[in-house]
């Protein structure tokens, strides 16, 4: 039991410190940790976790490392890894701010901070996209498929052209795949 909690927290420890860009930019380096490399899940199960971890109140990536902490190691699991995935934050946040404060207005800060904006860009395009076909590769288009992108193309329309609140957009996607997938 011991050995299984020290792993949790060594694996969203580091996930914590090398991870950037929140939650969803997380998401790729947490499956290749949960899924590949230690074999607690499987891409089913993750992408399943991903979505309830993502209507559950507080940040994905934490509600992650609960889930799995608590599939592999019940309650002390979910602690463990809980505590391993905010531990580096809280170390850098205070270190950074602390620095940050005093040169945020430097030329150089800013152009790095333009350049990360396009790098979580894409690590969160490609967590939406590995959601989306659940890790295999597509070759030909299958009702799934079309349905899962004709409920992304309306939720996305109707919370940037409708201006829908985003807890409609879930509770509706969700009667929506309730219907089609029941």
């Amino acid at each position: 039991m011991r050995m299984i909690l020290l792993e949790l927290f060594l694996t969203f420890l580091l996930v914590g410190f090398i991870a950037f860009g929140g939650g969803y930019a997380m998401i790729p380096i947490i499956q290749q940790e949960v899924v590949e490399r230690h074999g607690w899940m499987n891409v089913t199960e993750f992408t399943d976790m991903i979505g309830v971890a993502g209507m559950s109140p507080g940040p994905i990536a934490t509600n992650i490392a609960i889930f799995v902490g608590m599939q592999q190691a019940g309650i002390a699991g979910a602690i463990i890894a809980a505590i391993g995935m905010v531990l580096p934050s809280l170390v850098i946040i205070v270190a950074v701010g602390t620095i940050f404060f005093r040169i945020h207005q430097n030329k150089w800060v800013q152009s790095s901070l333009y350049g990360l904006r396009s790098v979580i860009t894409g690590l969160i395009l490609y967590a939406a996209v590995v959601f989306a076909v659940r890790n295999e590769l597509v070759t030909s288009i299958s009702w799934f498929t079309l349905s899962q992108l004709l409920i992304f193309a309306g939720s996305l329309a109707a919370l940037l052209l409708l201006r829908k609140h985003p807890l409609t957009i879930l509770i509706i996607s969700g009667l929506i795949g309730i219907a089609l997938y029941s």
